[in-house]
């Protein structure tokens, strides 16, 4: 679907990346409330489960020696993504980019939040998905 209006498309961006990054909040702070302590809610056994991590890296924990990397790049591809709303006329790459702009603007706040240095913070995770 194209939507010609700039401004019909950053009001999307917005209410998307305000939801997703509200939804994201509310799940981490339910996570750390209801999963400390080590424990472990099964979904699917030996498939899926919610377990508390604090994660440094990016996706499976790659990357976690380069912590700052991963937030620079986080912050370049944000950045992006803001710009590519300007020229993509589909309503289904501004959800795309709205999506991807909320989950990693989420992980910028954990890290900022959560930093033992500047640049150097963790995200809190809890989807297990029984691969590690």
């Amino acid at each position: 679907m194209r939507v010609k209006r700039l401004r019909t498309r950053v009001a999307v961006f917005a209410l998307i990346v305000f939801i997703g990054v509200v939804l994201d909040r509310i799940t981490k702070l339910w996570a750390l409330s209801t999963l400390s302590d080590g424990k472990n809610i099964e979904l699917v056994p030996h498939l899926l489960s919610l377990t508390l991590v604090r994660n440094p890296g990016a996706s499976f924990g790659l990357g976690s020696s380069f912590t700052w990397v991963i937030s620079v790049l986080a912050c370049a591809a944000c950045g992006a993504m803001i710009a590519a709303i300007k020229h993509t006329k589909s309503l289904y790459w501004t959800i795309a980019f709205a999506l991807a702009f909320a989950g990693a603007f989420g992980n910028l706040i954990d890290r900022a939040q959560y930093a033992q240095g500047f640049l150097n913070g963790k995200v809190v995770d809890f989807i297990n998905y029984g691969w590690s």
